[in-house]
Protein backbone atom coordinates (compact mmCIF):
# COMPACT_ATOMS: atom_id res chain seq x y z
CA UNK A 1 0.00 0.00 0.00
CA UNK A 2 1.45 3.36 -1.07
CA UNK A 3 -0.61 5.57 1.24
CA UNK A 4 0.35 6.35 4.82
CA UNK A 5 -1.60 4.85 7.71
CA UNK A 6 -3.06 7.24 10.28
CA UNK A 7 -3.92 5.28 13.41
CA UNK A 8 -6.40 6.91 15.78
CA UNK A 9 -6.53 5.44 19.28
CA UNK A 10 -10.05 5.93 20.59
CA UNK A 11 -9.10 4.49 23.97
CA UNK A 12 -6.45 7.21 24.31
CA UNK A 13 -9.10 9.80 23.41
CA UNK A 14 -11.29 8.49 26.23
CA UNK A 15 -8.33 8.41 28.61
CA UNK A 16 -7.65 12.08 27.91
CA UNK A 17 -11.30 13.03 28.42
CA UNK A 18 -11.40 11.15 31.73
CA UNK A 19 -8.15 12.79 32.87
CA UNK A 20 -9.51 16.27 32.16
CA UNK A 21 -12.89 15.42 33.65
CA UNK A 22 -11.15 14.26 36.85
CA UNK A 23 -9.67 17.74 37.27
CA UNK A 24 -13.12 19.27 37.75
CA UNK A 25 -16.18 18.77 39.88
CA UNK A 26 -18.57 19.80 37.10
CA UNK A 27 -19.77 18.05 33.93
CA UNK A 28 -17.27 17.83 31.08
CA UNK A 29 -18.46 18.15 27.49
CA UNK A 30 -16.33 17.54 24.37
CA UNK A 31 -15.53 19.74 21.39
CA UNK A 32 -15.64 17.79 18.11
CA UNK A 33 -15.59 20.66 15.62
CA UNK A 34 -13.55 20.50 12.40
CA UNK A 35 -14.46 16.82 12.05
CA UNK A 36 -13.15 16.01 15.50
CA UNK A 37 -9.97 18.06 14.99
CA UNK A 38 -9.41 16.14 11.78
CA UNK A 39 -9.68 12.68 13.32
CA UNK A 40 -13.35 11.89 12.58
CA UNK A 41 -16.10 13.50 14.63
CA UNK A 42 -18.45 10.56 14.21
CA UNK A 43 -16.04 7.96 15.59
CA UNK A 44 -14.69 10.29 18.27
CA UNK A 45 -18.14 11.28 19.51
CA UNK A 46 -19.46 7.73 19.65
CA UNK A 47 -16.40 6.65 21.65
CA UNK A 48 -16.80 9.60 24.03
CA UNK A 49 -20.48 8.80 24.49
CA UNK A 50 -19.48 5.33 25.70
CA UNK A 51 -17.31 7.08 28.30
CA UNK A 52 -20.25 9.19 29.48
CA UNK A 53 -20.15 12.36 27.39
CA UNK A 54 -23.62 13.72 26.74
CA UNK A 55 -22.82 17.22 25.46
CA UNK A 56 -20.84 18.16 22.36
CA UNK A 57 -19.77 21.42 20.74
CA UNK A 58 -19.29 22.05 17.03
CA UNK A 59 -18.44 25.20 15.07
CA UNK A 60 -21.34 25.49 12.63
CA UNK A 61 -24.80 24.05 12.08
CA UNK A 62 -23.71 21.85 9.18
CA UNK A 63 -21.23 20.09 11.46
CA UNK A 64 -23.98 19.70 14.04
CA UNK A 65 -26.32 18.09 11.53
CA UNK A 66 -23.68 15.56 10.46
CA UNK A 67 -22.89 14.81 14.10
CA UNK A 68 -26.57 14.30 14.93
CA UNK A 69 -26.83 11.67 12.21
CA UNK A 70 -23.80 9.92 13.70
CA UNK A 71 -24.77 9.98 17.39
CA UNK A 72 -28.56 9.83 17.39
CA UNK A 73 -31.08 11.90 19.31
CA UNK A 74 -29.81 11.78 22.88
CA UNK A 75 -26.71 14.06 23.17
CA UNK A 76 -26.89 17.84 23.36
CA UNK A 77 -25.14 19.42 20.36
CA UNK A 78 -24.18 23.07 20.85
CA UNK A 79 -23.15 25.28 17.92
CA UNK A 80 -20.49 27.91 18.66
CA UNK A 81 -21.32 29.88 15.50
CA UNK A 82 -24.88 30.48 16.63
CA UNK A 83 -28.00 30.78 14.48
CA UNK A 84 -26.99 32.03 11.04
CA UNK A 85 -29.32 32.96 8.21
CA UNK A 86 -30.52 29.74 6.59
CA UNK A 87 -29.90 27.60 9.68
CA UNK A 88 -33.46 27.58 11.05
CA UNK A 89 -34.70 24.31 9.59
CA UNK A 90 -31.44 22.58 10.44
CA UNK A 91 -31.55 23.84 14.02
CA UNK A 92 -35.07 22.54 14.41
CA UNK A 93 -34.85 19.27 12.50
CA UNK A 94 -31.49 18.22 13.95
CA UNK A 95 -32.14 19.44 17.51
CA UNK A 96 -29.13 21.76 17.62
CA UNK A 97 -28.58 24.36 20.31
CA UNK A 98 -27.05 27.59 18.95
CA UNK A 99 -24.83 29.79 21.10
CA UNK A 100 -26.26 33.16 20.05
CA UNK A 101 -23.49 35.71 19.46
CA UNK A 102 -25.20 38.96 18.47
CA UNK A 103 -28.40 40.96 18.69
CA UNK A 104 -29.18 39.90 15.11
CA UNK A 105 -28.85 36.23 16.02
CA UNK A 106 -31.02 36.68 19.09
CA UNK A 107 -33.77 38.33 17.04
CA UNK A 108 -33.50 35.69 14.32
CA UNK A 109 -33.72 32.83 16.79
CA UNK A 110 -36.54 34.24 18.90
CA UNK A 111 -38.64 35.04 15.82
CA UNK A 112 -38.03 31.80 13.94
CA UNK A 113 -37.84 29.28 16.80
CA UNK A 114 -39.34 30.90 19.89
CA UNK A 115 -39.54 27.64 21.87
CA UNK A 116 -36.25 26.15 20.70
CA UNK A 117 -33.28 25.77 23.11
CA UNK A 118 -30.41 28.25 22.83
CA UNK A 119 -27.36 29.50 24.66
CA UNK A 120 -25.61 32.87 24.76
CA UNK A 121 -21.97 33.68 24.11
CA UNK A 122 -20.46 36.78 25.69
CA UNK A 123 -17.31 38.58 24.63
CA UNK A 124 -15.05 39.04 27.65
CA UNK A 125 -12.10 40.53 25.78
CA UNK A 126 -11.17 38.25 22.90
CA UNK A 127 -13.12 40.41 20.42
CA UNK A 128 -14.06 37.49 18.20
CA UNK A 129 -17.55 36.16 18.97
CA UNK A 130 -20.20 37.08 21.50
CA UNK A 131 -22.20 39.98 22.87
CA UNK A 132 -20.21 42.90 24.19
CA UNK A 133 -20.92 44.19 27.67
CA UNK A 134 -23.23 47.02 26.59
CA UNK A 135 -25.20 44.71 24.29
CA UNK A 136 -25.61 42.15 27.05
CA UNK A 137 -26.81 44.83 29.46
CA UNK A 138 -29.46 45.86 26.93
CA UNK A 139 -30.86 42.38 26.31
CA UNK A 140 -29.99 40.33 29.40
CA UNK A 141 -33.40 40.65 31.03
CA UNK A 142 -35.23 39.58 27.87
CA UNK A 143 -32.80 36.77 27.13
CA UNK A 144 -32.79 35.39 30.67
CA UNK A 145 -36.59 35.40 30.77
CA UNK A 146 -36.48 32.79 27.97
CA UNK A 147 -34.31 30.39 30.00
CA UNK A 148 -31.11 29.92 27.98
CA UNK A 149 -29.42 26.56 28.43
CA UNK A 150 -25.94 28.02 28.81
CA UNK A 151 -24.05 31.31 29.03
CA UNK A 152 -20.45 31.01 27.87
CA UNK A 153 -17.33 32.89 26.90
CA UNK A 154 -13.92 31.91 25.56
CA UNK A 155 -10.42 32.55 26.89
CA UNK A 156 -7.90 34.12 24.53
CA UNK A 157 -4.67 33.15 26.34
CA UNK A 158 -5.44 29.97 28.26
CA UNK A 159 -2.40 28.23 26.76
CA UNK A 160 -0.31 30.74 28.76
CA UNK A 161 -1.47 30.26 32.37
CA UNK A 162 0.40 33.30 33.70
CA UNK A 163 -0.92 35.68 31.06
CA UNK A 164 -2.75 38.65 32.66
CA UNK A 165 -5.56 38.28 30.11
CA UNK A 166 -6.80 35.16 31.92
CA UNK A 167 -7.77 36.74 35.26
CA UNK A 168 -8.99 39.80 33.39
CA UNK A 169 -11.44 37.72 31.35
CA UNK A 170 -12.44 35.70 34.41
CA UNK A 171 -13.30 38.89 36.28
CA UNK A 172 -15.30 40.21 33.33
CA UNK A 173 -17.21 36.97 32.92
CA UNK A 174 -18.09 36.92 36.61
CA UNK A 175 -19.17 40.56 36.55
CA UNK A 176 -21.47 39.90 33.58
CA UNK A 177 -22.96 36.66 34.85
CA UNK A 178 -22.81 36.41 38.65
CA UNK A 179 -26.29 35.96 40.05
CA UNK A 180 -27.95 34.57 36.91
CA UNK A 181 -29.74 31.26 37.28
CA UNK A 182 -28.21 29.73 34.15
CA UNK A 183 -25.34 27.25 33.76
CA UNK A 184 -22.08 28.97 32.79
CA UNK A 185 -19.02 27.80 30.85
CA UNK A 186 -15.63 29.48 30.37
CA UNK A 187 -13.01 26.72 30.29
CA UNK A 188 -11.76 24.73 27.34
CA UNK A 189 -8.60 22.60 27.77
CA UNK A 190 -6.38 25.41 29.01
CA UNK A 191 -9.04 26.77 31.32
CA UNK A 192 -9.51 23.36 32.92
CA UNK A 193 -5.79 23.18 33.66
CA UNK A 194 -5.83 26.62 35.33
CA UNK A 195 -8.06 25.39 38.13
CA UNK A 196 -11.53 25.50 39.61
CA UNK A 197 -11.96 29.28 39.41
CA UNK A 198 -12.38 28.84 35.65
CA UNK A 199 -14.63 25.75 35.68
CA UNK A 200 -18.06 27.20 36.54
CA UNK A 201 -20.85 24.71 35.59
CA UNK A 202 -19.52 23.03 32.45
CA UNK A 203 -16.10 22.58 30.86
CA UNK A 204 -15.57 21.89 27.17
CA UNK A 205 -12.12 20.49 26.31
CA UNK A 206 -11.07 20.32 22.69
CA UNK A 207 -7.45 19.92 21.64
CA UNK A 208 -6.43 18.22 24.89
CA UNK A 209 -8.71 15.31 24.06
CA UNK A 210 -6.76 14.70 20.88
CA UNK A 211 -3.33 14.75 22.51
CA UNK A 212 -2.43 18.41 21.97
CA UNK A 213 -0.93 21.15 24.11
CA UNK A 214 -1.41 22.68 26.60
CA UNK A 215 -2.37 19.28 28.10
CA UNK A 216 1.20 18.06 28.62
CA UNK A 217 0.08 14.79 30.26
CA UNK A 218 -2.18 13.82 27.35
CA UNK A 219 -1.91 10.30 25.98
CA UNK A 220 -0.99 10.33 22.27
CA UNK A 221 -4.07 9.70 20.14
CA UNK A 222 -2.55 9.68 16.66
CA UNK A 223 0.28 7.84 14.97
CA UNK A 224 1.31 8.18 11.36
CA UNK A 225 3.22 5.44 9.59
CA UNK A 226 4.48 6.36 6.11
CA UNK A 227 5.52 3.76 3.49
CA UNK A 228 9.00 3.78 2.04
CA UNK A 229 8.73 3.82 -1.74
CA UNK A 230 12.41 3.68 -2.59
CA UNK A 231 15.86 3.72 -0.98
CA UNK A 232 18.87 4.94 -2.93
CA UNK A 233 22.57 5.46 -2.39
CA UNK A 234 23.70 9.08 -2.63
CA UNK A 235 27.38 9.86 -2.96
CA UNK A 236 29.11 12.58 -0.97
CA UNK A 237 28.53 15.90 -2.72
CA UNK A 238 25.32 14.87 -4.48
CA UNK A 239 22.08 16.76 -3.84
CA UNK A 240 18.56 15.62 -2.97
CA UNK A 241 15.21 17.19 -3.81
CA UNK A 242 14.00 20.47 -5.24
CA UNK A 243 16.41 23.42 -5.41
CA UNK A 244 19.38 21.31 -4.23
CA UNK A 245 18.77 22.40 -0.65
CA UNK A 246 20.46 19.29 0.81
CA UNK A 247 23.99 18.23 -0.13
CA UNK A 248 25.36 14.92 1.14
CA UNK A 249 28.32 15.46 3.44
CA UNK A 250 29.11 11.74 3.33
CA UNK A 251 28.07 8.74 1.29
CA UNK A 252 24.44 8.33 2.35
CA UNK A 253 21.33 6.25 1.97
CA UNK A 254 18.14 8.20 1.32
CA UNK A 255 14.59 6.88 1.69
CA UNK A 256 11.74 8.47 -0.23
CA UNK A 257 8.47 8.15 1.71
CA UNK A 258 4.91 8.48 0.46
CA UNK A 259 3.48 11.67 1.98
CA UNK A 260 3.84 15.40 1.54
CA UNK A 261 2.20 18.76 1.92
CA UNK A 262 -0.91 17.49 0.09
CA UNK A 263 -1.32 15.23 3.14
CA UNK A 264 -1.06 18.04 5.67
CA UNK A 265 2.67 17.70 6.30
CA UNK A 266 3.45 21.35 5.99
CA UNK A 267 6.27 22.26 3.62
CA UNK A 268 7.79 24.67 6.13
CA UNK A 269 8.72 21.86 8.52
CA UNK A 270 11.44 20.87 6.05
CA UNK A 271 14.67 19.81 7.68
CA UNK A 272 13.48 20.80 11.17
CA UNK A 273 11.72 17.52 11.79
CA UNK A 274 12.62 13.82 11.95
CA UNK A 275 10.94 10.51 11.34
CA UNK A 276 11.67 7.30 13.22
CA UNK A 277 12.75 3.79 12.29
CA UNK A 278 11.78 2.10 15.54
CA UNK A 279 13.98 4.00 18.04
CA UNK A 280 16.34 5.49 15.46
CA UNK A 281 15.86 9.17 14.62
CA UNK A 282 16.11 9.84 10.88
CA UNK A 283 16.29 13.47 9.71
CA UNK A 284 14.07 14.74 6.93
CA UNK A 285 16.29 16.18 4.20
CA UNK A 286 15.59 18.43 1.24
CA UNK A 287 12.25 20.01 0.50
CA UNK A 288 8.93 18.51 1.54
CA UNK A 289 7.11 18.14 -1.77
CA UNK A 290 3.46 17.54 -2.60
CA UNK A 291 3.51 13.74 -2.36
CA UNK A 292 7.00 12.80 -1.19
CA UNK A 293 9.49 13.40 1.59
CA UNK A 294 13.14 12.34 1.57
CA UNK A 295 14.82 11.01 4.70
CA UNK A 296 18.42 10.24 5.63
CA UNK A 297 18.46 6.56 6.71
CA UNK A 298 22.23 6.08 6.54
CA UNK A 299 22.39 5.10 10.21
CA UNK A 300 19.52 2.60 10.06
CA UNK A 301 21.08 -0.88 9.91
CA UNK A 302 18.21 -2.62 8.11
CA UNK A 303 15.59 -1.55 5.59
CA UNK A 304 12.17 -0.56 6.90
CA UNK A 305 8.94 -0.73 4.94
CA UNK A 306 7.52 2.23 6.87
CA UNK A 307 8.80 5.15 8.94
CA UNK A 308 6.90 6.88 11.75
CA UNK A 309 6.27 10.62 11.78
CA UNK A 310 3.68 10.88 14.58
CA UNK A 311 3.40 8.62 17.58
CA UNK A 312 5.12 7.86 20.86
CA UNK A 313 8.39 9.41 19.69
CA UNK A 314 7.02 12.65 18.29
CA UNK A 315 3.82 14.57 18.99
CA UNK A 316 1.71 16.78 16.77
CA UNK A 317 3.06 19.77 18.69
CA UNK A 318 6.67 18.81 17.95
CA UNK A 319 5.86 18.56 14.25
CA UNK A 320 3.96 21.84 14.47
CA UNK A 321 6.89 23.63 16.10
CA UNK A 322 9.14 22.44 13.28
CA UNK A 323 6.70 23.98 10.79
CA UNK A 324 6.31 27.22 12.73
CA UNK A 325 2.67 26.56 13.53
CA UNK A 326 0.49 24.93 16.23
CA UNK A 327 -0.72 21.39 16.84
CA UNK A 328 -4.28 22.37 15.96
CA UNK A 329 -3.22 23.07 12.37
CA UNK A 330 -1.34 19.79 12.03
CA UNK A 331 -4.28 17.77 13.37
CA UNK A 332 -6.91 19.46 11.24
CA UNK A 333 -4.75 19.25 8.11
CA UNK A 334 -4.07 15.51 8.22
CA UNK A 335 -4.90 14.46 4.71
CA UNK A 336 -7.74 12.61 3.07
CA UNK A 337 -5.36 10.20 1.33
CA UNK A 338 -4.35 8.47 4.53
CA UNK A 339 -5.71 5.04 5.31
CA UNK A 340 -7.40 5.68 8.65
CA UNK A 341 -7.26 2.91 11.20
CA UNK A 342 -9.30 3.25 14.37
CA UNK A 343 -8.40 1.08 17.32
CA UNK A 344 -10.22 0.52 20.56
CA UNK A 345 -10.60 -2.20 23.13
Amino acid sequence: MATATLTIDLDALITNWRALDARTEVPTAAVVKADGYGLGADRAARALMRAGVDTFFVAVAEEGAALREAVGPSPIINVFGGHMSGDTDMMSDMMLTPMLNSIDQIVRHFEALPEHPFGIQLDTGMNRLGLEEAEWAAVAETVLSRSPKLVMSHLACADEPEHPMNPQQLATFKRLTDGINVPRSLAATGGILMGSDYHFDLTRPGVGLYGGMPFVEATPVTSLSIPVIQIRDVAEGETVGYSNTWIAERDSRVATISAGYADGLIRAMGANVDVFANEIRCPVIGRVSMDLITVDVTDVPEEHKTLELLGLHQSVDTVAEAAGTIGYEILTSLGARYYRRYKSA
